[in-house]
């Protein structure tokens, strides 16, 4: 039996034990259905009246998978008056897998003048059993309803093959079959509602190209060109959309082709939903995985140009080496080829959401500094720092990451970051931003405006990923600054290109890279491995020596990076709070609660700083010297190596005038020495080691030279001011510095605003703080009085 609406289901509702089969049937829609907690069932309705009941969507609603969900909502809304679209997904933290889906009155959002901000949706989540559930909905628009029956986006059309006809009798609109019969001829409902589409074969010749769920290609190129068929016969354009890329290695995982009205980054975008994603199988092969045919636009009939540009794509895509699966970049938008780069990964609802928590931000905090990059009138990157963050900018911007780790996964937005560490060794937020994508262009745009923001303030060092792109653009903005390439990608590039290598190979490469001393040691040692396992061609390897004083240790050593350790990555700013698969919704919660939690972690340290007091493990004077200056963290540092220096013996091997020079060896092992150079005319120290060059502290070995000539005090230069308890008071400016006289005002401007911004805080608390605040500034403003 064959309805004409889905309503009818629920008019008869019948429970059953036994399990109802499922069954295909012409261009109908298998129904089965059971509500779950608060569904409503009538079980006194006779099901052959069943054609005028209503079916509300409720909490506990439960489907097979979540275009069921989606389908279902299409026909209520259909009945009541409205259009849906799918909107917000949101991934699993651990797999990043869907697990809930939102599903929305078409008029929800603000990004076309024809919506309203309309509230109406329904929520459905991924249970274990593999089911989806209902678990929010908000019935009320803010709009009239009206009838929609007349006006539905157009569905693709299916052909019934010639010479057949169905056994039944099926209406043009969608039908739902209700399956009542069961061995006892009583009717019966399931436990789910699960939505089948039939498809159905082309009549004749060449068969239509028809996607579904499951279908596999043997490359991505042979996807593409089945997309592009498909879309030239229903009568759209197509353009490749976003892929995703292994949390492991980098490689691509997925890819999606999308109808060219997709987003609305251009005035001829209108947020089209149809795509076709596919997904990379462990035998090679690509699978489609989640497949949208719906659009929000007219569909145009099958034409010569279309058919030209079709053509035109495939002469592209035949044209490039290795067709689409080694094209990571490019993109066929109309058989015109542009680089996905040039592209915008960010969906056009973060903008309105941000730009509203900017405006709220910079009414609370003056020294909040937001940027939009717009190009062609097209909004792109975004970037934004609080008071906060610029202030640390200053004080801790003199070595940085920009943490682009959101490209480790299948990110739902570009999150980048620039961190830096404070005077307590903890990653501390320096900027945020969402990275339209990935062109030389957007991180020239992305670091001149982070630059900006901070008043100029250059930074000595960079940690950032090895990509071209990204290296030109540090060269173009910071020219005089260290790049260093991120572990995390050079972790990944070595699992890719030295996965087939054994054990063996593994650990001389690893020796070669990290225990190398020098420049000779490390030619000697990569030399004769790469011609003991024949590796002379690899032309990964060849790159990564050309390219080895910016990710080998020995050549690092000598640049200050705050003592980020040289083979492991820094750890995440945001921990589990917030990270590339966050969905919009949560985004700004969860960005406001990751980042208090940070801050309230160094507020800690500061008073720990203030009130306790580390002990004492030796009766040199330079230990009470580094306690009194340094903070907890850094003095455990200094004192572990203060301990250390104990194991090792200094012998003067040469002096001339003021210059001496130090071999410090350790005890019982002469394998481990190094050179100490001093000069007693300015009291500048240099060890071969290079620890203060690297992390601002002294080293061992050094210590072990000031103790043998009975110094009783650190040379000033030698105690960084970036490492005192004072770090956030004052200026990071040690002595011949180089700093110039607008970075100097630069910091000048925001060791005082951050000060007056605390000052401000306590001083609102009370009425008599208040008061007190203002008898301090007015004594102040005394005191500036005599001084001019």
């Amino acid at each position: 039996m064959v309805f004409d609406s889905i309503p009818s289901l629920f008019n008869n509702t019948r429970s059953s034990s036994s399990d109802p089969y499922s069954e295909e049937y012409g261009n109908a829609v298998i129904v089965r259905a059971h509500p779950l907690g608060m569904a409503r069932a009538n079980n006194n309705v006779n099901v052959e009246g069943a054609r005028g009941s209503e079916l509300e969507p409720c909490i506990g609603l439960e489907f097979d998978s979540a275009d069921d969900a989606r389908e279902l909502y299409s026909v209520y809304a259909t009945r009541v008056g409205f259009r849906t679209r799918t909107g917000q997904l949101y991934r699993s933290r651990t797999d990043g897998s869907v697990a809930s889906r939102r599903f929305v009155c078409s008029k929800e959002g603000f990004q076309l003048n024809s919506r309203t901000g309309c509230p109406a949706f329904i929520r459905v989540q991924r249970r274990d059993s593999g089911k989806w559930v209902v678990d929010q909905i908000h019935k009320d628009h803010n709009h009239e309803l009206g009838d929609m029956e007349e006006s539905r986006p157009p569905i693709l059309p299916q052909r019934t093959p010639k010479g057949r006809k169905s056994s039944a009798k099926v209406s043009s609109k969608s039908k739902l079959k209700f399956l009542a019969e069961v061995d006892d001829g009583q009717p019966c409902f399931s436990r789910s509602i699960s939505f089948k589409r039939i498809k159905t074969g082309g009549d004749g010749g060449q068969p239509k190209a028809e996607p579904y769920a499951g279908l596999v290609f043997s490359s991505v190129d042979e996807a593409f060109h089945f997309y592009l068929r498909y879309a030239d016969e229903a009568g759209f354009k197509t353009r490749i959309g976003q892929l995703f890329r292994s949390k492991n290695d980098g490689s691509i995982t997925s890819r999606r082709f999308v109808c060219s009205k997709e987003g609305f980054q251009h005035p001829s975008r209108i947020g089209c939903g149809a795509f076709m994603r596919i997904k990379r199988q462990d035998s090679g092969t690509w699978m489609v995985d989640r497949l949208q045919k719906d659009h929000n636009h007219d569909l145009e009939p099958q034409t010569r140009t279309h058919t030209k540009t079709s053509t035109a794509s495939k002469k592209f895509i035949d044209e490039v080496n290795g067709g689409l699966d080694t094209l990571d970049l490019s993109e066929i938008n109309n058989g015109v080829r542009s680089n996905i780069r040039q592209g915008n990964n960010i969906g056009s609802e973060w903008y309105h959401l941000l730009l509203d928590y900017f405006q709220s931000k910079q009414a609370k905090d003056t020294g909040f500094f937001y940027s939009v990059q717009v190009d062609n009138g097209v909004c792109m990157s975004v970037f934004w720092a609080d008071g906060r963050s610029r202030f640390a900018s200053s004080q801790f911007g003199d070595a940085i990451v920009v943490d682009t780790s959101y490209r480790k996964t299948n990110y739902l937005v570009p999150f980048a970051m620039f961190v830096g560490v404070n005077h307590h060794k903890q990653p501390v937020l320096l900027g945020c931003a969402l990275i339209a994508n990935e062109s030389k262009e957007s991180f020239i745009w992305l670091f001149q405006t982070w630059l900006r923001a901070t008043s100029g303030c250059r930074p000595k060092s960079i940690i950032a990923d090895l990509d071209m792109a990204i290296q030109q653009a540090i060269a173009h903005v910071f020219p005089g600054t260290r790049h260093r390439f991120s572990m995390w990608q050079i972790r990944a590039k070595e699992r890719e290109n030295l996965r087939s290598m054994s054990s063996e190979f593994k650990y001389e490469y690893e020796k070669c890279i990290y225990d190398s001393q020098t420049n000779a040691d490390f030619n000697t040692m990569w030399n004769a491995l790469v011609n003991k396992y024949g590796l002379k061609e690899n032309a990964w390897l060849k790159e990564m020596y050309e390219k080895r004083e910016s990710w080998v240790p020995l050549y690092l050593r000598g640049t200050f990076f705050a003592g980020i350790p040289l083979n492991e990555s820094m750890e995440s700013l945001f921990g589990i709070f917030l990270n590339a698969e966050t969905p919009l919704v949560e985004f700004i919660a969860r960005y406001e609660q990751g980042l208090e939690q940070r801050r309230e972690e160094e507020r800690k340290e500061d008073f720990n700083c203030s009130n306790l007091q580390a002990f004492l493990q030796t009766k040199e004077p330079i230990e009470e010297q580094c306690r009194r200056l340094y903070t907890l963290t850094v003095f455990q540092i200094f004192q572990k190596e203060l301990l250390q220096c104990y194991n090792y013996l200094g012998i003067k091997i040469y002096e001339e005038g003021t210059i001496s020079r130090y071999s410090v060896r350790r005890c019982g092992n002469d394998s481990e020495k190094h050179m100490v150079t001093f000069s007693a005319s300015n009291l500048n120290v240099s060890c071969s080691c290079q620890m203060f060059e690297f992390e601002g502290v002294l080293c061992r070995h050094v210590l072990r030279v000031f103790i043998l000539l009975n110094m009783r005090e650190i040379p000033s230069h030698y105690l960084l001011h970036r490492w005192t308890r004072n770090a956030e008071h004052g200026l990071v400016c040690d002595v011949d510095s180089g700093v110039s006289c607008q970075e100097l005002k630069s910091l000048m401007v925001w060791s005082l605003r951050e000060t007056a911004c605390k000052y401000i805080e306590s001083g609102t608390t009370s009425i008599e703080k208040y008061r007190l605040a203002c008898e301090i500034m007015r004594d102040g403003a005394k005191k500036f009085s005599r001084q001019r």
